[in-house]
């Protein structure tokens, strides 16, 4: 017999394949914007809070008239400008070590041939499976012994050394193949001229990837800045938020929302002009 003897099997078994396919998107799809939604919901109640009076806060009145007083009121209420300066500053400074020290280990474990380099590559991946929570105590009395408390350098010192930036690019180098070290050596290059101009350039997605995920950490951090931070001088945007908790002073969620979209503003401005890019690295950057 042949195939053309069962049309109407074929038919049927291609139809209920595509409803199924159908089904299952239109599942995704609704699922998919669920989360969205719910994801959603909180900031717009934060941007409707912070743009609109007090007693509007609890109501959803599409009459109520808007207003910039809030924003003026959180800014006059704490040192804004330093919080900012001083989140700028570590968030930048954390980032540029951890890419340089990351990009020497991770060559080193890549490239390199020494005793005992499989035992040190173990230790840090026991990193990343460490909370750095349980570790504050032992931080705080290592900062304190260096005199480093309630400074920029003792508030990233910490995270210097990122364990999932070393893997990450031990991954991606391991990667590259071996010729084009040749063809360098060849061309008279030093080992640091091949890690400059061969690797760091093919691992760029890598890299934008991890800086995404670095920025976002430190600049949302709080509980260590907390600890470690006694004034305003060393103080970040998360800690200075704690200003309007004030339970003495009562609670105006239209200034604690107004502050809130005032610190997290730069993040979600940044995603929202270079979400393409973002994307795509995180896409290229895959562990190999």
């Amino acid at each position: 017999m042949t195939a053309a003897a069962f049309p109407s099997t074929r038919s049927s078994a291609g139809t209920d394949r595509g409803l199924s396919f159908y089904g299952t998107s239109w599942l995704d799809t609704l699922a998919a914007w669920t989360l969205a939604l719910l994801w959603l919901l909180p900031l717009a109640y934060a941007v409707w809070t912070a743009f609109h009076p007090s007693d509007a806060s609890t109501r959803l009145d599409l009459s109520a008239p808007w207003t910039l007083q809030n924003f003026r009121h959180a800014w006059e209420a704490a040192p804004f400008a330093r919080y900012f300066l001083n989140t700028i500053l570590l968030v930048a400074m954390i980032l540029a070590v951890q890419l340089l020290l990351s990009t020497l280990a991770a060559f080193a474990f890549a490239r390199l041939r020494f005793r005992g380099s499989n035992v040190a590559f173990a230790l840090v991946l026991v990193q990343l499976m460490i909370m750095p929570d349980i570790l504050l105590v032992a931080s705080y009395q290592t900062m304190s012994r260096l005199g480093a408390v309630d400074t920029l350098v003792g508030m990233g010192l910490p995270y210097f050394a990122s364990a999932f930036a070393i893997f990450l690019l031990r991954q991606t180098f391991m990667g590259i193949p071996r010729e084009l070290d040749e063809a360098a050596r060849v061309e008279g290059a030093s080992t640091l001229q091949i890690l400059w101009r061969v690797y760091v350039p093919l691992a760029r997605p890598v890299y934008t990837a991890f800086a995404l995920v670095s920025v976002s950490f430190h600049w949302n951090n709080f509980l260590w800045p907390l600890i470690i931070t006694n004034s305003v001088q060393a103080r970040p945007l998360t800690v200075g938020l704690q200003v309007f908790s004030s339970v003495e002073s009562g609670v105006e969620w239209s200034t604690i929302c107004a502050a809130t979209l005032m610190t997290s503003g730069p993040l979600l401005l940044a995603f929202l002009i270079f979400q393409r890019q973002f994307v795509q690295s995180f896409m290229r950057a895959g562990i190999k």
